[in-house]
Order: C-alpha cells, then structure tokens, then sequence
C-alpha cells in the first residue's frame, strides 16, 4: 500500500513540475512571439470595394502607412478570391512613397480581386484591399488619373505565379523611386 501512495505522490509531483514548466514554456513562447510579431498600420485606400479597374487603363494604387515601424519595404499582388491565379505585381516597393500606378493589359475580368502588401521572404501580410472588379474596357467608366510622380507596373495576361514580380524597385539617393529590374514574362515596368 506504502508503495501505491509513494508511487502517487510521485505522479502528482512530476504532474505539478510539468504543469508548471509547461506554463514558463508557454510564457516565454508567448513572449518571444510577440516581439516577431510587429504591429504594422498599413492601410489601403485605392482600389476601395467600390473600385472597378478596366484593361487598358492605369490605376493609381494608394496606400497610408504609419511612421517609425520599421517597415522600409513591401511587395505587391495581385490576387482572385474565386479563381485560381495571382499576379506578382512589384517587390521592393519602397514604403516611404504611397501610390504605384498599375497598367492593366488583358487580364482576366472578375469581380473577386485583392491587392495585398506583404513581405514575400518571410510570408508576413501587412495589409489587404477591398474585394473589387476588373472589368475588360474602360469605354463605359471614368477612371482616376494616375500619379504622375509615381511610377507603373503594367501587368498582362493571365495569371501565373511561377512568373517572377512584374518590377523591382528601390530608392535612389535623391529620393526618386527607380527600377532596379523588370521582368518580361510577367509585365513591362514604365515610368510615367
């Protein structure tokens, strides 16, 4: 019997000390998570769910970002929410500006696109557009004009995400945004 109740004794002390090594545990995990995962106010104002971008047109695509986050850069995509398919618009896109027009040219209507800023080499998403259209003219729709001081990605075709980013930009000593490459097999980069 003595040996029942050493052997219990034994199980509720090992059970206590793994509670509680389990609770440090979780508490450090918790701890060391919270510091990679910074906070980030990153908010995309066009295109807004009210949004209707037409092929054939530039689009200015605008954001506003907090300051002093430590966010010095970002990546682009353009992504469908029913349809299989992304486009990758632009890496690098430096965050101190806030537009980058987007030329559309033959890709596909749908009304079931997101714009999404994220990090593309450590999978983190800043932010996501409002669902909008993508229509195939812009015959019957105004259209906003695009930023004259920013620069253009033109997108084409249909989506591929084996393509590379349509543009990689960067920022030049004066403060101009400048085009480090351009790839051709997923869009041509123009600047306005």
């Amino acid at each position: 019997m003595a040996t029942r109740a050493s052997s219990a004794h034994n199980w509720a002390s090992w059970l206590g000390q793994s509670a509680h090594s389990l609770l440090t545990l979780t508490l450090v995990f918790s701890l060391l998570m919270s510091d990679a995962q910074a906070q980030y106010y990153f908010i995309i104002n066009q295109p807004s769910a009210s949004s209707s971008w037409a092929n054939g047109s530039p689009y200015p695509f605008s954001w506003t970002k907090g300051l002093l986050d430590g966010l010095n850069s970002f990546d682009v995509e353009l992504t469908r929410l029913h349809e299989d398919g992304l486009f990758l618009i632009a890496q690098h896109v430096p965050a101190t500006s806030n537009t980058l027009n987007i030329l559309l040219e033959d890709v596909p209507p749908g009304d079931d696109y997101f714009i999404l800023c994220f990090n593309s080499s450590d999978s983190v998403v800043y932010s996501v557009s409002s669902r909008f259209t993508i229509t195939d003219s812009s015959s019957a729709q105004s259209n906003p004009s695009p930023d004259a001081s920013a620069p253009t990605v033109t997108i084409s075709g249909g989506p591929n995400p084996l393509n590379s980013f349509a543009a990689n930009l960067a920022v030049a000593t004066n403060g101009a945004i400048v085009v480090l490459c351009a790839a051709f097999l997923g869009g041509a980069m123009t600047l306005c």
